[in-house]
């Protein structure tokens, strides 16, 4: 029996395109999916006849909605209305997947294999060297990005890597922390031209400045250099630990909130959507709501930055939720959504 759709999974639709899975909830009929690449035979990506470009020019709410308004021209069935978060987004429709693309099959037959490319070389020393010092098996590992397509282009594509299961991402995550100081393991932060480079394009996209930005990149323990190739690690919970399912909660919005306060857990923080539960929360801009408990994240760049008992200032949407679960009912901040325009962002305070 396959397994269930999960977080930067990819499948190819009957179109020739290809959708990269977001998060681990879905509705019945469709898969949650942002398009990333499509057929170009003038494309940068591909292999053999076959090429590709891509599509969502970077990771930020702009790009998104040019890439959903341009499915809303030429392929509408592509887009569905989601009654529980109220909000159009791109869902692909089941009957129109043709192929799914898993992380950990990939890289199982990238160990297996006796021809590799300089960049899956890498990848699999990368992979190995994060294995022996996490003690975590390689088989909760996976590759995502271009490289799992094998459409990836050595000279510029970067090692996108899975770690499957909360605690296998805690102990990777503890392990590589410190790599980025030991030379002799040829991990590193982004520095010189590179870290300037980053820190500047994030002002351009973000609503940060370049100090706000270079912080948040020394706050990034999953994104780095590993030799001279940029490479990410993206935690992706287990099935049994997704136990939330697809209309559970509906998230009602409120308008828009800028707020001041604590962190008081960030367990889900490193998993999309990045969720941090707030306490003693100072409400700076927007409705004077009760009950503000959450700042949650769709944006990467925000996903685990910050520790428990720090002050964050957060400015996003405001969602009133309800959990039909438990029977619960609070607001939270949602950082990511379409409305905001990018305008939206979570900065640690101090």
């Amino acid at each position: 029996m396959k397994r269930r759709f999960r977080d930067r999974d990819f499948i190819e639709t009957a179109d020739g395109f290809f959708f990269c899975v977001v998060g681990g909830i879905h509705p019945a009929k469709r898969v949650i999916a942002y398009l990333k690449y499509v057929p170009d035979k003038a494309g940068k990506w591909g292999n053999g006849r076959r090429r590709f470009k891509r599509v969502l020019r970077n990771y930020t709410i702009p790009a998104l909605s040019e890439t959903l308004e341009s499915l809303r021209r030429e392929y509408p069935e592509y887009l569905f209305f989601s009654r529980y978060l109220h909000v159009l987004m791109s869902g692909v429709p089941i009957p129109r997947i043709v192929a799914r693309f898993l992380p950990e099959v990939r890289l199982h037959e990238l160990l297996c294999s006796n021809e590799l490319d300089n960049l899956e070389e890498k990848l699999i020393a990368l992979i190995e060297l994060l294995s022996q010092k996490s003690g975590v098996s390689k088989d909760a590992f996976g590759v995502t990005g271009s490289i799992l397509l094998g459409i990836h282009q050595t000279a510029f594509s970067d090692l996108d890597i899975i770690v499957y299961g909360r605690n296998s991402s805690l102990q990777v995550k503890k392990a590589l922390t410190p790599m980025y100081e030991d030379s002799s393991s040829r991990v590193s932060k982004l520095h010189g031209d590179q870290m300037v480079e980053w820190c500047s394009s994030k002002v351009e996209l973000y609503s940060l400045s370049y100090d706000e930005a270079r912080e948040l990149l020394t706050r990034r323990w999953n994104r780095g250099l590993f030799g001279s190739t940029l490479f990410s690690v993206h935690p992706v919970l287990m099935e049994s630990e997704q136990i939330e399912r697809y209309g559970d909660r509906s998230f009602n919005p409120l308008g828009f909130s800028k707020i001041e306060a604590k962190v008081s857990s960030n367990t889900e923080a490193m998993f999309l959507p990045s969720t941090y539960e707030v306490s003693d929360v100072r409400i700076l801009e927007g409705p004077g709501v009760k009950g503000l408990r959450e700042v949650c994240s769709y944006q990467g760049i925000y996903s685990d930055i910050l520790r428990p008992e720090e002050r964050l200032i957060a400015r996003g949407k405001l969602e009133h939720v309800k959990d039909k679960r438990t029977g619960e009912e609070y607001c939270r901040i949602l950082i990511g959504g379409l409305e905001a325009r990018g305008e939206d962002y979570i900065k640690p305070l101090g």
